[in-house]
């Protein structure tokens, strides 16, 4: 294996393992928070609230390390409403990598 190439699989194997912290998700009208659950390293979450006067649905966007990524179950949330939507990477991987919002107008 070339010097490059080994100097570029140690990097990823490093930043593979890095935690992403909770942090406010990348959401259109939802005011939402994600990030990994507190209590579990393999599962993550997204709570939102929603501002707006319309109904919307999201669901939780779990990226996770070294097996598949997954979805959390839709949620609908209607004028003033908060909710969660959470999935579970897999016990094999290495758990959740970051966390993301899919929304869409009901």
């Amino acid at each position: 294996m070339n010097r490059k190439l080994a100097l570029a699989a140690g990097v990823a194997a490093v930043l593979s393992g890095l935690v992403i912290p909770s942090a406010p998700a990348s959401a259109g009208s939802l005011q939402c928070n994600s990030g990994r659950a507190p209590e579990d390293g393999y599962v993550g979450r997204a709570d939102c609230y929603n501002p707006t006067g319309q109904t919307w649905v999201y669901r939780a966007v779990i990226t996770c390390g070294w097996s598949p990524d997954v979805v959390g179950p839709w949620i609908t949330l209607g004028p003033g409403a908060s909710g969660r939507s959470e999935g579970k990477c897999a016990s094999w991987g290495s758990g959740v990598g970051a966390v993301g919002v899919d929304e869409r107008q009901s």
